[in-house]
C-alpha cells in the first residue's frame, strides 16, 4: 500500500511539474509576443536625452515581416556606409516599411528634406555604381524620391562623390549594397531620352537645330506653367529680391535694353529669341525695329501670336533660322544673345563671335548674356578619370541640354575680342539666377499635377532634378552668369556709349516708355 500510494503521488507530482513547464513555455511565447507587438508599434521617443546630445530615432507605421526587417537593416547599413550615420546627417530617411531615420538634437532644426527609398533593389541600383547620371537617373525614374529642398538634397552626390573617393569607405559600400536583392523593376521602366549621334557631328546646323528642339519643344503650355507671363527663359533681375518673377523678369528686360542704350527707329537683332519676350519689350517700349531668330518651330508660333495680340506686327517679327544662315548685306544697330552661346560650343565659339560681329553695324552694340563656368576643369589624368568614373555632366547632357557646354568668361572676353569686338561692360548676375531657379522649382511644384499631366511624371521630375541643381551650382559658386557688353568701334573709333554708366541707373531710366507718335517701324526684311 504504502508503495503504491508513493508511485501514485510521484506520477502526481510529475504531471504537476509538466503542467508548470508548459504553462512557463506558454507565458514566454507571450511575453516574446508581446514585445515583438510592442517593437513593431508605433512609438514617442524623446528629443534628446542630455541637452543638446545627438541621438536617432525610427518610426514604423506598420509591422514588418522578418524578411522585411532584414532588408532593412542592411539597407540602413548601406545608408550608413555611404552617408555616415544618422547623427552627422542633416537629412532623414525613410524606408519602404515607413521606418524613419533622423537625427535629433536639442533645440536643432527638422532635417532640410527626406530621402525616401522605395525598395531594397531601388537603393542598390541607385548607388552600386554612383555616379551623377545613375542617381540622377534613380530620382528620375522614382526609386528614390526627395520630399522638401531638393536644392539642398544635391550634396547628396557631393557628399557621395567625396566619401567614395577613398578606398575603405568604398569597400565597405560595395560591400553592403551588394547584400541586397538585385532586382531591375524600376529600369524597365525606365525611358531614356535618345542620343543626337544621329543627327550629324557636333554642332553642326542639323544637329544644333535637333539638341536645341530636344529641349524647348517640350511644350509651350508646359513651360507657360512655371515661367513669368512673358515666357522668358533666362536670368531674371532682382533689385530687392522680394519681386515676384513677373516683375523681376521685366526688370531683366528692361535692363538689356538699357545697356544697349537703344534708340527709337534702330534696328535689334536677338539671336535666340525664345517666346519673343525681349522683342516685343524693346518694340513696344523703346520704338526699335526688332528681328527676333529661334530654330524651334514651337516657339515662333507663339512669339508671333502674341507679337500679333499686342499689335507689334509692323515693328517684329520672328524667323526660324540659325544665326549663321543671316545675311550680314544689312547689319544691325544692336545685336543682343541671351541664353544661347551656352549651346554654341567652345570649338565654335570664334565662329560665333565672328558672326555677331558681322551682324554688329560699326558704332553698334552687342551684348551677350549667357551661364559661365568659373572653376577651370584639371587637364591631369586622375582629373580626367575622376570626371569620366563620375560621368560628370553627362545628365543634363542626356537629358536636359544635349550638345551645350559652358566655357570660362575668359574664353568668351577673348573670342570677342579676336573678332574685332571690344568688351565695354561686364556685370555678373550670379545670385540673381539662383533666385530665378528657386522661382522656378517652387512654381513648378506646385503645379505638379498639371506638369505631369501634359508631359509625364519622367519629364517633370528632370526639369525639378535639373532646375535644383542648377540653383545650388550658382549658390555655391560653381557657375556664373555674365552679361557682356561688347562695342564694334567704327573706322574712327567711335561706339555708341556715354562715358560712365550712370545713365543706367538714372531716376527714371528703366522703362515702360511708350514709342513716341512720330516714329513709325518698317517690316524687317528675313534675307
Amino acid at each position: 500500500m504504502k508503495a503504491e500510494s508513493s508511485d501514485g503521488r510521484g506520477r502526481a507530482n510529475g504531471a504537476e511539474h509538466g503542467r508548470d513547464v508548459e504553462t512557463h513555455r506558454d507565458a514566454r511565447s507571450a511575453h516574446a509576443r508581446e514585445v515583438g507587438r510592442r517593437l513593431d508599434e508605433p512609438r514617442a521617443v524623446p528629443l534628446s536625452v542630455e541637452p543638446n546630445a545627438p541621438i536617432w530615432t525610427h518610426d514604423v507605421s506598420r509591422p514588418i515581416a522578418t524578411r522585411d526587417w532584414r532588408q532593412r537593416e542592411r539597407a540602413r547599413a548601406a545608408i550608413t556606409a555611404l552617408f555616415g550615420r544618422p547623427e552627422t546627417r542633416a537629412f532623414a530617411v525613410r524606408y519602404w516599411d515607413g521606418v524613419v531615420d533622423r537625427a535629433l538634437t536639442g533645440g536643432s532644426p527638422p532635417p532640410a528634406f527626406t530621402l525616401v527609398i522605395r525598395s531594397p533593389g531601388a537603393l542598390r541600383r541607385a548607388f552600386l555604381t554612383a555616379s551623377e547620371l545613375h542617381m540622377g537617373e534613380a530620382y528620375v525614374r522614382g526609386d528614390i524620391e526627395i520630399e522638401g529642398n531638393l536644392e539642398a538634397a544635391v550634396e547628396l552626390g557631393e557628399a557621395v562623390r567625396a566619401r567614395l573617393a577613398s578606398p575603405a569607405p568604398l569597400a565597405r559600400a560595395v560591400r553592403a549594397l551588394l547584400a541586397l536583392p538585385h532586382d531591375r523593376a524600376g529600369e524597365a521602366a525606365h525611358e531614356r531620352r535618345p542620343g543626337l549621334s544621329r543627327q550629324g557631328r557636333r554642332h553642326s546646323r542639323r544637329r544644333d537645330r535637333a539638341a536645341v528642339r530636344s529641349h524647348y519643344d517640350v511644350g509651350n503650355e508646359f513651360y507657360s506653367i512655371w515661367l513669368d507671363r512673358d515666357m522668358v527663359y533666362s536670368c531674371a533681375y532682382f533689385v530687392t529680391g522680394a519681386e515676384d518673377i513677373d516683375a523681376a523678369q521685366h526688370a531683366k528686360l528692361d535692363l538689356l535694353c538699357r545697356k544697349l542704350r537703344l534708340r527709337p527707329g534702330e534696328r535689334l537683332l536677338d539671336i535666340g529669341c525664345g517666346w519673343g519676350g525681349l522683342i516685343r519689350h524693346a518694340a513696344r517700349n523703346y520704338g526699335v525695329e526688332a528681328l527676333g531668330i529661334t530654330l524651334s518651330e514651337r516657339q515662333a508660333d507663339v512669339a508671333r501670336e502674341r507679337i500679333h495680340a499686342d499689335g507689334l506686327d509692323g515693328r517684329c517679327r520672328v524667323a526660324v533660322c540659325d544665326y549663321r544662315d543671316l545675311d550680314d548685306a544689312v547689319p544691325f544697330d544692336k545685336v543682343v544673345s541671351v541664353g544661347m552661346f551656352e549651346h554654341v560650343g567652345r570649338s565654335r565659339l570664334p565662329g560665333y563671335f565672328r558672326a555677331a560681329a558681322r551682324l554688329t553695324k560699326p558704332g553698334g552694340l552687342f551684348l551677350n548674356h549667357g551661364i559661365v563656368r568659373l572653376h577651370a576643369l584639371g587637364t591631369g589624368v586622375v582629373a580626367r578619370a575622376s570626371r569620366m568614373v563620375w560621368h560628370q555632366g553627362a545628365f543634363i547632357q542626356r537629358y536636359v541640354f544635349p550638345d551645350g557646354e559652358l566655357v570660362p568668361l575668359a574664353d568668351a572676353v577673348q573670342c570677342g575680342e579676336e573678332a574685332g569686338l571690344e568688351a565695354r561692360d561686364v556685370e555678373s548676375l550670379r545670385e540673381h539666377y539662383a533666385l530665378t531657379l528657386r522661382h522656378w522649382v517652387r512654381r513648378l511644384e506646385d503645379a505638379r499635377d498639371a506638369a505631369s499631366a501634359l508631359v509625364g511624371e519622367q519629364t517633370y521630375r528632370v526639369w525639378r532634378l535639373y532646375m535644383a541643381a542648377s540653383a545650388h551650382a550658382f549658390a555655391s559658386g560653381r557657375i556664373g552668369l555674365a552679361q557682356v557688353l561688347f562695342a564694334k568701334p567704327d573706322a574712327d573709333g567711335r561706339v555708341a556709349l556715354p562715358r560712365t554708366r550712370a545713365d543706367l541707373f538714372a531716376p527714371g531710366a528703366a522703362a515702360l516708355r511708350v514709342v513716341p507718335k512720330g516714329v513709325t517701324a518698317r517690316v524687317i526684311p528675313i534675307r
